[in-house]
C-alpha cells in the first residue's frame, strides 16, 4: 500500500471538514440537490464523454496505480538486471530462480523472452520497445481522463448556482423576497464549494499522480528495454551498470562495484 498518498488523502480531507466547521455554520454546507447536480452531472458528463464502463475501470486505476502504486527503485532494479547478465552469460541454472523473483511484470515477461530463446535479439528488443510504449501510451490515457473530468464538477457546481440564482430573484418581486437574498445566495454557493473541493482535491491531484507515476513507470520499463538489449550482447556487467546509470540523475547512479558483486554471487 501508498501510506504516503492515503495521509494525502486523509490530509486533504481534514482541510476540507476543517473548512467548513470552521466556518460558523457548517449545516449550510449539507445540500443534497447542490451534491446530485456535482456528482449527478460530473457522472453523466463522465459517461457521455468516455461511456460508462470505462467510468467504473478509472477506480480500479485509482486503487491500484494511486492506493497500492509504490516508487521505483531503479537501484534494486539494475540489481536484478546485473543478476539476470551474469546468469545469461554464464548459462546458469539460477535463470530460473530470477525469473520466479522477478515481480515487476514487464521484467518477468521480457526475462521470459529472454529465456524462451524463440525471438532474435533485434526482434526481441523491438517487441518489448512497442510494449513499453503501448504501456505509457495507455496509462497517458488514463491520466488524461481524470484531468477531463476534473473539469466538470466546476463547471456543475456554477450551474447549480446559476439555478438557486435563477430562483432566488423570480422571488424578489414577492413580499419580504429582499429578506431572501442573503440565506438564498448562501445556499446556491454550496453547489460552487462542491464542485471546487471535488476538482482541486479528488480528481486534479489524482491525475498529477498518475502522470507523475507513468513517467516514473516509462523509465523503469525503458531501462528494463536497454539492460536487456546489453544482456543478449553478453556486455560485462561493469559497462552494463554504467550504460544503465546513463538514465538516471548523478544523486540516484548506483555502486557498480557493489551491485557487481552482488550479481555474480546471485549468479553462482
Amino acid at each position: 500500500m501508498n501510506f504516503l498518498s492515503i495521509i494525502s488523502f486523509v490530509f486533504a480531507g481534514f482541510i476540507l471538514v476543517y473548512g467548513v466547521t470552521e466556518s460558523g455554520n457548517s449545516e449550510l454546507f449539507l445540500d443534497q440537490h447542490a451534491a446530485l447536480i456535482v456528482l449527478g452531472g460530473t457522472i453523466a458528463a463522465g459517461s457521455i464523454s468516455f461511456q460508462f464502463d470505462r467510468i467504473l475501470s478509472l477506480f480500479k486505476v485509482f486503487f491500484v496505480r494511486v492506493i497500492r502504486g509504490r516508487k521505483q527503485n531503479y537501484i534494486k532494479l539494475i540489481e536484478k538486471l546485473i543478476g539476470i547478465s551474469e546468469a545469461y552469460r554464464l548459462k546458469s541454472d539460477k535463470m530460473k530462480t530470477l525469473l520466479s523473483e522477478a515481480k515487476d511484470p514487464f521484467l518477468s515477461e521480457a526475462v521470459s523472452l529472454l529465456q524462451e530463446d524463440i525471438l532474435d535479439g533485434a526482434t526481441l528488443i523491438r517487441v518489448l520497445r512497442t510494449r513499453a510504449n503501448t504501456i505509457f501510451q495507455r496509462e497517458t490515457e488514463e491520466v488524461l481522463k481524470f484531468k477531463a473530468i476534473g473539469k466538470f464538477p466546476p463547471a456543475f457546481g456554477l450551474l447549480g448556482t446559476t439555478l438557486s440564482m435563477i430562483s432566488l430573484l423570480s422571488k424578489l418581486g414577492q413580499t419580504g423576497g429582499q429578506k431572501l437574498i442573503g440565506p438564498a445566495m448562501s445556499i446556491g454557493l454550496v453547489a460552487t464549494f462542491y464542485g471546487i473541493a471535488l476538482a482541486n482535491l479528488v480528481f486534479i491531484p489524482i491525475s498529477e499522480n498518475l502522470g507523475d507515476s507513468s513517467k516514473e513507470n516509462r523509465l523503469k520499463n525503458l531501462i528494463i528495454v536497454e539492460g536487456i538489449r546489453l544482456i543478449l550482447q553478453k556486455t560485462n556487467p561493469v559497462v552494463l551498470a554504467e550504460e544503465l546509470n546513463s538514465f538516471l540523475l548523478t544523486h540516484e547512479r548506483i555502486n557498480w562495484k557493489k551491485i557487481s558483486n552482488a550479481g555474480a554471487k546471485k549468479a553462482a
